[in-house]
């Protein structure tokens, strides 16, 4: 049976897609000193995740956000030492996400009050799981299309991404694992309403406010 609200934790992945690795440019340097050999993850904690609908406040001093549309794989069983043949099998379905973050320049530092503020991960209810290889997360701000990802550009596609990330930790049933985010993503500002959606998955609405008073 598939679960409609998101349960468990949500994980993140950075640096999951061609065009993100392009823009950031050599990781070699300081304060990097080497690209990363393994996924590299982050939590979304439980008071940034709100539903379809919602209307996300900005913290105090903020008026514009990075809108990362990417999609979620949610834990139907728990997962560890997955082969990338077997590692669906433990999947229960799929969220459309809006990974929202204030906008920031390095992945250096964990950037907890950039992307965990509250509100900061719109979800949709969970969908049956659909091969999302020749999906195309199209993102819209006040009505206008800002981008379009086709997810086949992802690095470590979603079988190989849940095998890597469960060779040294268990995700339980009812986690979520976003398959990754695109590096400067599109901005909304105060008072813009946005929708992200992609074929057979169908759309996930949202408006930004400023700071509640």
């Amino acid at each position: 049976m598939i679960k409609q609200q998101v349960a468990g934790t949500v994980y993140g992945v950075i640096l999951n897609d061609r065009v993100s690795v392009q823009k950031i440019g050599s990781l070699d340097e300081a304060p990097y000193k080497g690209a990363p050999k393994a996924p590299v993850l982050y939590l979304k904690p439980v008071n940034t995740r709100v539903g379809c609908g919602s209307v996300v406040s900005l913290p105090a001093g903020a008026d514009r956000v990075e809108v990362a549309a990417t999609v979620g794989l949610v834990m139907g069983r728990a997962a560890a030492r997955l082969a990338p043949e077997m590692a669906l099998d433990c999947v229960a379905g799929i969220v459309l996400a809006a990974d929202l973050s204030l906008p920031h320049a390095s992945y250096y530092r964990p950037a907890i009050r950039e992307k965990c503020f509250d509100g900061a991960l719109p979800l949709s209810s969970v969908k049956p799981l659909t091969d999302i290889a020749g999906l195309s997360l199209v993102t819209e701000i006040d009505g206008e299309v800002v981008d379009r990802r086709p997810l086949d550009e992802l690095i470590r596609q979603p079988a190989q991404l849940l095998a890597e990330v469960s060779e040294w930790m268990t995700l339980n049933e009812g986690d979520v694992l976003l398959v990754g985010v695109r590096y400067q993503a599109p901005q909304a500002r105060v008072g813009s309403s946005v929708r992200v959606s992609a074929e057979s998955l169908g759309s996930l609405n949202f408006s930004i406010a400023g700071a509640e008073q």
